[in-house]
């Protein structure tokens, strides 16, 4: 059974998965509440105080925690926030979860675990690198310019796409038939990042290349760039020992939640650059 009667805290509301999230529990008539700090309701996870009222009157939880569950302490204030949210009153949580990050399946289990103590319902999804990734994140100015550099060169990585990321959260968010579940969810093939690049250059029409680089000279070019030093330390986590090839599999948590395949890394350049993403 479909339950459109909730109130859905979409943490995250602006980001990637977030925003297609809420759209879509929107467009299905839905009261939706953003987290974020400059929603109707501040909600900032540094800040405790925002907590409380953003919580108020929710039945169902979208959590997707910033910047990453891999950063230091993000285990102990998912945890936290989990536990205030099933206390007063949440019934649903659905987790968006980093895979192959031991951190992140930390994380699952205390949430799991606070869900399941006040009679609750809870739904993982883990998912690693986005397609967006390429089209609306860090890799887009890499490639208007027509070279992207990365500290990655053979590993196979088996690209997501975020909206069949928020079709899954939403399912999750809205039947019940997804309580207690774990979805593991990829794109349909395993690419190098080269491959992808060049999947990227067949849809835009014009030369774009991928030229993998060490993990000092891509720190070194963050640090010169300004990138805050939260943010490297966990890109070069990311590239450092997630992409170790851990993830080089495929899975089945698309068509599991949603009874379809995932869409493909080619279709997805196909529509960003019709959309203009890569355009100069």
């Amino acid at each position: 059974m479909t339950d459109t009667n909730l109130t859905v805290l979409v943490l995250g509301g602006t980001g990637r998965t977030g925003s297609r999230v809420a759209a879509r529990l929107v467009a299905r008539g839905l009261s939706v509440r953003l987290g974020s700090r400059s929603a109707e309701i501040p909600f900032d996870w540094a800040d405790r105080s925002t907590w409380p009222a953003v919580v108020a009157g929710v039945d169902a939880v979208y959590l997707s925690y910033q910047p990453d569950l891999a950063v230091p302490g993000a285990v102990e204030v998912v945890e936290s926030f989990t536990r205030l949210a099933v206390a007063s009153g949440v019934r649903r949580v659905v987790l968006l979860s980093g895979r192959g990050e031991p951190e992140a399946e930390r994380a699952e289990k205390a949430v799991r675990h606070a869900v399941e103590a006040a009679g609750g319902r809870w739904t993982v999804v883990r998912a690693s690198w986005f397609q967006q990734n390429f089209s609306e994140g860090p890799f887009v100015d890499g490639l208007r310019e027509g070279t992207l550099f990365l500290p990655v060169d053979a590993v196979r990585e088996p690209f997501v796409d975020a909206d069949d990321i928020a079709d899954v959260a939403v399912a999750a968010l809205l039947d019940d038939g997804h309580a207690g579940e774990v979805y593991e969810v990829t794109g349909p093939r395993l690419l190098t990042f080269a491959e992808a690049v060049a999947e990227i250059a067949a849809a835009t029409g014009r030369p774009v290349s991928f030229v993998p680089v060490t993990i000092e000279e891509y720190v070194g070019a963050l640090r010169d760039a300004g990138v805050p030093a939260d943010m490297v330390s966990l890109l070069t986590y990311l590239f450092t020992e997630v992409l170790d090839g851990r993830n080089e599999s495929l899975t089945d948590g698309v068509r599991r939640a949603l009874g379809r395949a995932p869409q493909d890394l080619a279709d997805h350049a196909q529509a960003a650059a019709a959309a203009g993403a890569w355009a100069a």
